[in-house]
């Protein structure tokens, strides 16, 4: 950074979007086909890629290291996976797309029958087309995401299945920056890095911060920018328990997703309500002339949870277009680059470039026992680890596939979904509203046993 270097400011002016949008489309073609989780050398060939661009340092955090009331698991990389139907032809295959493997699937060299087989499949059957995204992160259990039209003309017979992949002591791998600025107050970025090819959540994230990295660290910096490259909510977890000490050097920040669809711009507040960010983007997309559409903060989504937490409580709010699970691409095969936007992408950009100075009033960080998302009992897992709110009233349907997948209340045809659906009165309270005691209640009030209460210990 030099005396002549340009401002946010004169480089949001000089932005040619067009030219922008095109370039974060083609590092996500080139990322889309990276078999990525939250641990293993798919997020290690992501961030070399990103490092091509930027310089970030690579962190390596080895498994069962405790973060907190978490423990980084065990490394997973897979080699292969595919199920061969009874005339000796593949019916699924790892290769064909990263989404047919159910994520963090355990080693299996088997053969049985369509029946015992069923168990281990996961499909959408009001999207007969499209392949699911399921995850098993905390539970031992192997299966398949396929699509539903083809699971239903699957024949009778004895099918051979393969995964040949590793789960054993390794590393947790994030990417983060820092770029310097006149001030040691922080502007976080934080975007996860963990799910495989799927373009808008978040290949784009990934992208938009990738580049407004590489146009800040040339620009002038009156306060200091970090930026994070993490697997979502163990990531930043493990980044908030590596770094409790400096933490409150974030005075704003935002968390990238979701940002290369069709839709307009969306904005999760922080858990502040009225924090430095919140009025920053506002004023950011006003002065675009963009509309913006804002809701409260809810422990629920990305890890603007964690950074969130009351041992910490960073104003860190969320900006995106089209909300995680409010289009019907989302978490299936439809997330497709064709799903992604250049010119979205190079607009998105352009809103989380214009920064001011930052405020000089140091805000209070929170020292409570409570750090990140509690560590939940493994069936209490969602399918893509992340509590979602009504997530009963609005849940894909999935055959009863649930029973072999790490979130059976999340299926609206399990059985406890059917016999007691979430009450539309019971919503979580307003964060940006109430005094401060109010706030530090925050929880979850959705009747559902195994909902994250993301302010107390799980019921």
């Amino acid at each position: 950074m030099t005396a002549s270097a340009p401002t946010p400011e004169e480089l949001l002016s000089a932005l040619d979007r067009e030219t922008a949008g095109a370039a974060m489309h083609a590092l996500a073609e080139r990322l889309y086909p990276i078999c990525r989780s939250i641990t293993g050398d798919g997020v290690r060939e992501t961030l070399r890629i990103l490092s091509e661009r930027i310089p970030l340092r690579i962190v390596e955090v080895p498994s069962g290291t405790e973060v907190f009331d978490w423990r980084v698991p065990r490394e997973r990389n897979v080699r292969e996976a595919w199920i061969e139907g009874p005339d000796g032809r593949r019916v699924v295959d790892l290769a064909d797309h990263t989404l047919h493997l159910l994520s963090y699937s355990v080693p299996v060299r088997e053969t049985l029958p369509l029946a015992e087989l069923q168990e281990h499949l996961h499909s959408l059957p009001e999207q007969p087309d499209l392949i699911p995204y399921r995850t098993s992160y905390y539970v031992d259990r192997w299966g398949f995401c396929l699509p539903h039209r083809r699971r239903e003309a699957l024949p009778e017979g004895d099918y051979r299945v393969c995964v040949d992949s590793t789960l054993e002591a390794g590393h947790l791998t994030y990417g983060e920056l820092l770029l310097p600025g006149e001030s040691e107050d922080e502007v976080l970025i934080s975007t996860h890095v963990c799910h495989p090819s799927m373009a808008n959540d978040n290949l784009s994230g990934i992208a938009v911060a990738t580049f407004l990295a590489e146009l800040l660290g040339r620009a002038e910096r009156r306060w200091s920018y970090r930026f994070l490259f993490v697997p979502g909510t163990i990531g930043s977890i493990t980044w908030l328990a590596r770094n409790r000490d400096t933490a409150h050097r974030v005075k704003a920040g935002l968390v990238a997703a979701n940002l290369g669809d069709g839709g307009g711009f969306h904005y999760k507040r922080s858990f502040q309500g009225g924090a430095l960010v919140d009025h920053a983007v506002a004023r950011a997309l006003r002065e675009l002339g963009e509309p913006l559409e804002t809701e409260d903060f809810v422990p629920y989504g990305y890890d603007e949870r964690q950074y969130s937490a009351p041992a910490f409580r960073l104003p860190v709010g969320s900006l995106t277009r089209t909300p995680y699970g409010r289009y019907p691409e989302y978490h299936t095969s439809a997330d497709d680059l064709d799903f992604l936007r250049a010119d979205s992408l190079g607009g998105s950009l352009a809103a989380y470039l214009p920064w001011r100075r930052p405020s000089t009033r140091r805000a209070s960080t929170s020292r409570r026992t409570l750090v990140g998302a509690p560590a939940r009992e493994p069936r209490s897992l969602p399918h893509d680890g992340r509590q979602r709110p009504g997530t009963r009233a609005r849940a894909r349907r999935c055959s009863g596939s649930c029973r072999s997948a790490t979130e059976p209340t999340h299926c609206s045809t399990s059985p406890s979904a059917r016999a007691s659906p979430t009450p539309p009165s019971r919503r979580p309270l307003r964060a940006s509203r109430g005094g401060s005691a109010a706030r530090e209640r925050l929880i979850s009030t959705v009747a559902d046993e195994t909902t994250l209460l993301w302010a107390g210990r799980p019921r």
